[in-house]
């Protein structure tokens, strides 16, 4: 399976997947700033291991995958320079709330979402904002199908705990964050 990719091809993927990318980023990180630099870095590692793609497959769960692994190492990696004073802790002129949510309704699950641990907010995001199948998700953060399912099952369990007014419906049912 040696396959390259030829610039057309690379800027079809780019148009196709990098909204999705920059959303989730965007979702996860909280910053727009973050964000542009995951879809940066996502497209580059995509573009340099497009060989390893098997095309018998779906791309959407590969290329969020990568976009997964990136956006945890750059938080990770942000977390310990904050910790270790090796940069100022700003935040962005815009936020990512004034950028994705435009409705009370829509604030309100932001709100919510960004009070969920990590890894609840990114089952969420995988399961209601791409709209991935449960068994892509388990692949995409390297765990057991079982533990996608009761990492769900909390994180929808704690979202119920803090909303009263339909919010956590509008997720499940409409899939739009």
């Amino acid at each position: 399976m040696t396959q390259t990719i030829s610039k057309e091809e690379a800027r079809q993927l780019f148009e196709a997947h990098s909204a999705l990318v920059f959303r989730m980023a965007l979702l996860l990180t909280r910053s727009r700033t973050l964000a542009d630099d995951v879809v940066q870095e996502t497209f580059i590692r995509i573009f340099q291991k497009y060989h390893l793609y098997d095309p018998a497959k779906p791309i959407q769960p590969w290329i969020c995958q990568i976009a997964m692994n990136v956006t945890r190492n750059l938080l990770r990696k942000n977390r310990w320079q904050v910790l270790t004073h090796l940069f100022p802790n700003t935040s962005d002129p815009f936020s990512a709330e004034e950028i994705v949510v435009q409705t009370e309704t829509q604030k309100e699950l932001w709100q919510l979402l960004q009070k969920l641990p990590q890894k609840s907010r990114e089952v969420l995001v995988l399961r209601y904002y791409a709209e991935l199948p449960l068994q892509e998700i388990a692949v995409i953060l390297d765990i057991p199908l079982g533990t996608c399912k009761s990492r769900i099952h909390t994180a929808l369990g704690l979202l119920r705990k803090k909303t009263e007014n339909g919010v956590l419906q509008q997720i499940i049912k409409g899939g739009e964050m």
